[in-house]
């Protein structure tokens, strides 16, 4: 009698969401985006409201911006204390800040309410170093692409209805209802930190001769010290860096290509936000067919294309109102799916290449690599789109990018090993 062996049964894909601590996280992210991404619009509303000044309310934008230049001394910390109590500390603090708010009775407090959108912008950084290195020590290399699939797409989906919600729940009950919302978030979070149990990878001293600034600024030298990571760095600060000319340009966009006032941006912002919850959400299988390198130079590439789309339709506007905004939601939305390819892919390579005590510091680098180059760009396509055309600025940003996507797509010499298709479950 002959036996047949029987077929390995397919291996389902790797995810974190099999991993009860992880799920705590993904509700905590939730609670605190949901919070967090009805609260910052609110507050330029509500300081515009106070002052009657268009440029005062812009300046909780500036001011949310700022900390992003403290963000490596947020690393430095998030990497010589234990991570878990610092996420719980800092969830409670910023909840704590964030409730000061209602304390704000005029125009006089206005000065409470940029103190406050620094302070919590200031601990969205720590809470980002702090996690990385969180998720490091949880999850196992294979389960990461996912991990920072689902984080990105929650971050997309929240900005898409939290921002209405925000809006809705001021006028109908006031900006201390939003505040509350915004706190309640953070004490979610906190809460949900107290039950996980993880075993972390200890603190490290400092080495004997380091300075603080050379340990400072080891998130730098880490990301730049792996030929692929730093390849895919630089292409990312340029590519995100560029697009701030596109920021600088969007009202026109929207007046010449829609041929709609101001309050288009919203169904078109709404667009890219789908778009971006999409990509996201595909992101962890796409880049387990492609690799890291190749995910960012596609995220780029799709950045480009609808850079490219989005200047066609306004150089040469279409005749019907559908066409115009079949052609600008295209544009929308393949920026909007190619955004979350972009991050996470550099940020699965950073987590995956950067031992578990540097992953605050790279975490921090990476953010100011992003954040600094884009938002100094939109201040000079701010300053340049009164003097020339804006098109001219929307060309140079599909230019840029799709340069940026070319030199990602080029270093191929440089892919590094992939992950192993199993590895052994971390303790927790």
């Amino acid at each position: 009698m002959t036996t047949t062996a029987s077929a390995p049964a397919a291996r389902k894909p790797p995810s974190p969401m099999r991993r009860p601590a992880y799920r705590r996280l993904m509700v905590g992210w939730v609670a605190t985006n949901l919070g967090d991404s009805a609260l910052y619009l609110v507050l330029a509303i509500w300081v515009r409201e106070l002052t009657g000044s268009d440029a005062a309310g812009a300046l909780v934008f500036l001011f949310i911006g700022l900390p992003a230049l403290l963000a490596p001394f947020a690393g430095q910390l998030a990497d010589r204390v234990h991570r878990r109590p610092l996420l719980i500390g800092t969830n409670l603090g910023t909840a704590a800040v964030v409730l000061t708010l209602l304390l704000v009775q005029g125009a006089e407090q206005v000065w409470l309410i940029y103190a406050v959108t620094f302070g919590y912008g200031l601990a969205a950084y720590l809470t980002a170093a702090a996690q990385s290195g969180l998720l490091r020590d949880l999850l196992p290399d294979e389960e990461l692409a996912g991990a920072n699939g689902i984080f990105t797409s929650i971050d997309n989906g929240m900005r898409i209805v939290s921002p209405a919600l925000g809006a809705a729940l001021y006028v109908a009950a006031g900006p201390a209802a939003v505040v509350v919302l915004a706190a309640a978030g953070f004490l979610t979070m906190a809460v949900l930190l107290t039950t996980i149990r993880i075993r972390e990878s200890e603190p490290e001293p400092r080495l004997e001769g380091e300075t603080y600034w050379h340990e400072l600024s080891g998130g730098f030298r880490a990301l730049l010290a792996d030929p692929l990571l730093r390849l895919l760095t630089i292409a990312t600060a340029l590519g995100f860096g560029i697009t701030g000319l596109l920021n600088a340009t969007i009202f026109p966009l929207v007046e010449h290509g829609l041929q709609e006032g101001p309050a288009a941006l919203g169904p078109a912002q709404a667009i890219q936000g789908v778009g971006a919850l999409l990509g996201g959400l595909c992101s962890a299988a796409v880049l387990r067919r492609l690799g890291e390198r190749r995910l960012v130079a596609a995220g780029l590439a799709l950045l480009g294309l609808g850079t490219v789309v989005a200047f066609v339709a306004v150089q040469w506007p279409l005749a019907e109102a559908w066409m115009r905004w079949g052609a600008m939601g295209g544009a929308q939305a393949l920026i909007g799916f190619g955004v979350p390819w972009i991050i996470v892919g550099v940020v699965t390579l950073r987590m995956r290449l950067t031992p578990p005590r540097l992953q605050g510091r790279t975490s921090a680098a990476l953010n100011v690599s992003i954040n600094v180059p884009q938002m100094l760009m939109l201040a000079l396509g701010s300053a340049l789109v009164t003097v020339v055309d804006f098109r001219w600025l929307v060309a140079v940003a599909a230019a840029g990018v799709l340069v940026a996507a070319l030199a990602a797509w080029s270093g191929r010499r440089l892919d590094a090993p992939a992950p192993p298709t199993a590895s052994a479950t971390p303790p927790a």
